[in-house]
């Protein structure tokens, strides 16, 4: 588990991200499946490199990209969700490079899933349909408008939403009608007791604490493990049992 260099979008950029890998042992020496982690819109927290972690020991390699360079969340969230919404822009380069840094490693099998949170959670589902992911997860991330389109040609998805949230109401019904226009395999539930980012600790007492549940947004114990089960046994049935792109593609720079 360590912050690295990765290649960037352009000649003689590098990024900074983090990258949690499993521990080799005789039943699971490697290689092993990639998986791309978009982390929130507070960025990339110790919250984040621990999910990073949590697949890692689960048998994923993980590669979160600081998607604001070591700047602060107030300085480039703007940013970000603008890029979001246009669905396009440097961080959707970024991200690019880190998949395909992800998938040329020697000990990944190529084959490559993305899972994204709040703000992430968005990416990911934007991600999922452009090719070169096996399977992506989509935890209460924005439906964009053109949702039909983003799905056509979509890779495989697990998504989660909390029952409570109220910026996100109605999510589950249309992205699973979405997904079946589009004939996008689809696991997706809605948590009753779950607000927004339910899978995300706020370790750290705060004020943001307090008034993130007036807003609807916390943590849920029960619809956390729930959902983070869903994911790994659906990322076992799709990332472990896809081969990955042919030797020789997708190699880092």
């Amino acid at each position: 588990m360590r912050t690295i260099p990765v290649p960037g979008p352009g000649p003689q950029q590098r990024r900074q991200a983090y990258l949690a890998t499993p521990v080799s042992t005789r039943p699971d020496p490697g290689p092993w499946p990639g998986v791309v982690v978009v982390h929130e819109a507070t960025g990339p927290t110790d919250d984040m490199q621990e999910q990073c972690d949590w697949f890692a020991a689960a048998g994923y390699l993980a590669l979160m990209p600081d998607l604001y360079h070591g700047r602060s969340m107030v300085r480039c969230v703007k940013g970000t969700v603008r890029q979001l919404f246009a669905q396009r822009g440097p961080v959707f380069d970024q991200l690019e490079s880190a998949r395909a840094y992800l998938a040329g490693r020697d000990d990944c099998t190529g084959a490559v899933g993305v899972a994204g949170y709040c703000l992430g959670g968005g990416f990911a589902l934007l991600l999922a349909g452009r090719g070169g992911y096996d399977a992506g997860a989509v935890n209460y991330g924005p439906l964009p408008p053109n949702l039909d389109e983003v799905l056509a040609g979509s890779c495989p998805l697990v998504a989660s939403f909390g029952g409570r949230d109220r910026s996100l109401r109605g999510a589950r019904a249309t992205l699973t009608a979405a997904a079946e226009r589009a004939g996008v395999p689809l696991d997706v539930r809605e948590y009753p007791a779950a607000r927004h980012a339910f899978i995300s600790r706020n370790v750290v007492p705060s004020p943001l604490t307090t008034i993130g549940k007036v807003f609807g947004v916390g943590y849920d114990h029960d619809s956390a493990a729930e959902a983070k089960r869903r994911i790994l046994a659906f990322f076992d049935e799709h990332l472990r049992a896809s081969p990955g792109p042919p030797a020789g593609t997708d190699q880092a720079d």
